[in-house]
């Protein structure tokens, strides 16, 4: 049940970064001055999609806490960088992001190391 809560707690946490990269990515850039800045992150703030995107940070959290109810933190806290490696495939592909070599051998250096933890822990 743990990694049941681990895979929930990396589904809502990819959904939050994804939904609040594509609103920020149409809000374009932020304004300079500290008037246009609080109004673009306000206006970002009153966004739908970034509210489920906070939602969605909110309930990765509970998540989190039902995991650590059933697992060792060490042993469940390496799952969470498996977040960095669904980010990178998804931003690729919704957000047309470079995989780059550098990219590729860290998502697999990670997954080695989370296999590692899991298999001999």
């Amino acid at each position: 049940m743990g990694y049941l809560f681990i895979a929930l707690m990396l589904a809502f946490t990819l959904y939050g970064q994804l939904a609040i990269k594509w609103q920020v990515t149409r809000a374009g850039p932020v304004p300079s001055d500290a008037v246009g800045m609080v109004q673009y992150v306000v206006s970002l703030l009153l966004s739908p999609w970034v509210l489920t995107g906070l939602a969605a940070a909110f309930l990765a959290s509970i998540c989190w806490m039902l995991a650590l109810t059933r697992m060792e933190l060490s042993r469940a806290y390496p799952f969470t960088a498996l977040g960095l490696v669904l980010i990178i495939a998804a931003s690729a592909t919704l957000f047309a992001e470079p995989i780059t070599f550098g990219k590729l051998a860290g998502a697999g250096m990670i997954v080695a190391g989370i296999l590692v933890v899991a298999l001999f822990n």
